[in-house]
């Protein structure tokens, strides 16, 4: 039996109150996307121990623990170390981007997500800027408890902002390629076990606590040719005020492709998912 014109126009009236609101924008889907990681963080505290105690106690215990067999003593290797210290902790947190990607895959989000009349690629794009926050905390810890210790940087404090800058643009760009990955591991425990190795290997294989000098040729090639490598000897040149121009726009080059290449795979690979 079909309804009533009145009957109709008395549904009309209830459902339609005023006029359709516009659809989101770009900007304010993405700022959602991101607010959404941040509440995340303000409920669950804990989750900012990787960037405030955990390098804190990396850069105590390699001062003190190494610094004299390998520099003498704490406080010349501390001027060595800082810089690696800070790279690390501030790339190890652009991991964060992929596993929260690989856990709203796996609990069925994303899903949700692309059901929404809403820019789709701006779930993952809100949690990689609102990442940025945790590199610029995890860079800020790592310089202040380095001053504490005695660290000097004679690039003053416009070398600092800059090399920290630096840091956090490269951190941006690996988040990416973490992204990817994060959509093509098929859980977030093997995305954290895959893409801390391979941190492992970018770090310590690198310029970072050691001069290469020491390693075998093989190695230094490695070492040579790997972006961590560029990123701390440009980093490490302008904290201490002698930075090269070829070397800090070798990193943003390397930043460049870096996102140039990812961010549309995460994108395709989202949109497939």
């Amino acid at each position: 039996m079909s309804a009533s014109p009145a009957g109709c126009d008395a549904m009309r009236d209830v459902l339609a109150t005023g006029p359709r609101p516009a659809a989101p924008g770009v900007l304010s889907t993405c700022a959602a996307f991101g607010w959404r990681g941040l509440l995340k963080v303000r409920r669950v505290p804990e989750q900012l121990i990787d960037v405030t105690i955990g390098p804190v106690v990396l850069l105590v215990l390699f001062t003190y623990l190494f610094g004299g067999a390998i520099s003498g003593s704490s406080g010349a290797y501390l001027q060595f170390l800082l810089l690696a210290i800070l790279v690390q902790a501030v790339l190890f947190t652009s991991l964060t981007s992929g596993l929260t990607l690989s856990a709203d895959r796996t609990t069925g989000v994303v899903d949700r997500f692309r059901s929404l009349p809403i820019w789709q690629p701006a779930p993952f794009v809100g949690s990689v800027l609102a990442d940025a926050l945790r590199y610029v905390l995890a860079g800020t810890v790592v310089v202040l408890m380095g001053v504490v210790l005695g660290y000097e940087a004679e690039g003053g404090m416009l070398g600092v902002v800059a090399g920290l800058i630096l840091v956090i643009v490269f951190a941006f760009a690996l988040s990416w390629v973490f992204t990817t990955a994060g959509l093509l591991v098929r859980s977030p425990t093997a995305l954290q076990g895959t893409a801390m190795t391979a941190m492992f290997v970018l770090i310590f294989l690198s310029n970072a606590l050691v001069d290469p000098a020491t390693l075998p040729g093989v190695l230094q090639t490695f070492v040579e040719l790997n972006p961590a490598s560029h990123l701390i000897t440009a980093v490490r040149g302008l904290l201490g005020g002698a930075a090269e121009a070829a070397d800090v726009l070798l990193v943003l080059g390397e930043a460049l492709v870096l996102v140039a290449v990812f961010a549309p795979l995460t994108a395709r690979l989202y949109g497939r998912t």
